[in-house]
Parts: C-alpha cells; sequence; structure tokens
C-alpha cells in the first residue's frame, strides 16, 4: 500500500512543484492567516515525504491548497475515517443532553438500487447498492461497514407506523434478525419493527404469526389497518434497527387523510 507521503510526493512532481516552490507557496498562506504553523520548511516537506512523518492540520491544510487535493480525502490516505465520525459519536455516548455540530456534507453513501426516480410517496426497499445522497442523517446509521448494510424510506404517504416511524424517515435493516419473535418486550418501543416484501409493495411494522399466515400490524394511533399475509406471501427482509426521520408538524386532518390511503390495496 502506497503510503500518504509517497501520494504526496507524486502529486507534487507531477504538478512540476520543487520543494523550494512549496515552502513558497505555503508562506503566502501563513501570510494570509497570519499563522506560520501553515508553513512548510523544505526540512519538513523531506520528512512528510521521505520518513512517514505526519504533517500538521495547518500543513496538511497549506499541501491540499498547494496540490489541490480534497482535504477529506487527504486525510483518509492517513487513516482517518471522516465519513464515520458520526457513526463514531454513537460509539461514546455522554449523560448529559448535548447537541452535535457534525457537518454532514457528505458524501455520506446511500443505496439505491438502479439510476432511476424513487417515488417517495411509497415505502421503498434500497438494497445494498451505493449512490450519493447529500446532506442527510444517514451518518448517524452506519456501521463499520455501511455495505454490508440494507436500508428502506417509509414513504410519505405510509402513516401506518406514526409516531413511532415518520412518513419519510430513513431506516437501517438488519437483514440477520428476520425470524419474527414471539415475546420479549414490554412497550412499543422493545417490540421489534420488521420490514417486509410482499406482492404490491413494501410494509414496514410489528409483525404476528397467526398459524401459515403473518399479521403486519400498523400502530394503533395511525388508523390503519394491519395486514394479513400468507408465509408464501410476504419475504421479512430483517428487522429495523436504526432511524433518521424529521419531526414535522402535521394537522391531525391531514394524517388520517394521509393513514388511509397508505391502507389503500395499492400501497
Amino acid at each position: 500500500m502506497e503510503r500518504p507521503g509517497s501520494k504526496l510526493k507524486r502529486v507534487r512532481e507531477k504538478l512540476g512543484l520543487t520543494y523550494r516552490d512549496v515552502e513558497k507557496a505555503s508562506q503566502e498562506v501563513a501570510d494570509r492567516h497570519q499563522n506560520d504553523e501553515y508553513t512548510i520548511a523544505l526540512s519538513r516537506l523531506a520528512d512528510i515525504e521521505n520518513k512517514g512523518t505526519v504533517p500538521t492540520i495547518f500543513r496538511l491544510y497549506s499541501l491540499c491548497a498547494i496540490y489541490r487535493l480534497d482535504f477529506s480525502e487527504t486525510l483518509r490516505w492517513y487513516g482517518v475515517p471522516v465519513d464515520a465520525i458520526a457513526s463514531e459519536a454513537l460509539q461514546l455516548p455522554h449523560q448529559a443532553t448535548h447537541l452535535v455540530h457534525f457537518e454532514s456534507s457528505g458524501p455520506f453513501l446511500l443505496p439505491g438500487s438502479e439510476e432511476r426516480e424513487i417515488d417517495f410517496t411509497r415505502t421503498t426497499f434500497l438494497g445494498q447498492f451505493l449512490r450519493r445522497w447529500g446532506k442527510n442523517g444517514l451518518g448517524f446509521l452506519g456501521g463499520s461497514d455501511v455495505r454490508q448494510s440494507r436500508y428502506g424510506i417509509i414513504g410519505l404517504d405510509d402513516w401506518s407506523m406514526h409516531p413511532v416511524l415518520h412518513p419519510g424517515s430513513l431506516v437501517l435493516i438488519d437483514e440477520s434478525r428476520r425470524r419474527i419473535a414471539t415475546g420479549g418486550w414490554t412497550t412499543e418501543l422493545d417490540r421489534p419493527i420488521y420490514f417486509v416484501e410482499h406482492r404490491a409493495g413494501y410494509r414496514c411494522g410489528w409483525c404476528s404469526l397467526h398459524g401459515e399466515s403473518v399479521l403486519v400490524h400498523s400502530h394503533p394511533s395511525s388508523q390503519v389497518q394491519p395486514q394479513m399475509f400468507a408465509l408464501g406471501e410476504v419475504d421479512v427482509l430483517g428487522q429495523v434497527t436504526g432511524v433518521a426521520m424529521r419531526f414535522e408538524q402535521k394537522s391531525p386532518r391531514r394524517i388520517r387523510s394521509a393513514a388511509s390511503s397508505a391502507a389503500s390495496p395499492d400501497r
């Protein structure tokens, strides 16, 4: 594997820059910011390229500006997983309620099956394929390897699990948990939620087994009727283990209307 310093050296040589050129350019950066930490001396640049010396954040900034490199990508050269910082934060909980200040400018990776328009009014399974999404809360759902995760979008017209899951929510699906649990919870928040596929599309909800059938339950507040499927007509894709969603104010009348729409057979 090519060392970060070697990559920086290759970029410098490709641009036809000498050590002296880099030092002079870095001094201009330092002068603009009135901070000598941005300056890269000849000996320091040689150590970065040839001895594996890790540059300070100021010097790395200067190198990225001079070499036209993306700062986040260059950090990855040094083993800093920038895209995982939000997910990392969830593994380090604090006792006190607090704000977070992550800049989710991405790219966060979002699965998408094909280059096609997604109908956001319907609950959709996104699979494992990756595409760019932009600013969203997906970073908080990611684990050590987002490529092994599956995702779904709760349709904008799907109010069946409201208020636990809001329409438009992005859900993380653990496909290793496909067996429907028959107990082990005490409240609705503890009860496992499953993402299932049927002939007409997808449903997300609590599930229970009734002989040779699966009943997909809705939240009682949603006013959406549960659906019964024969075992051969439904596939449990996995259990919902994470969610990114917005809290938006909706009038009760609109919620009832949307819920009725979500209960229609073609949903």
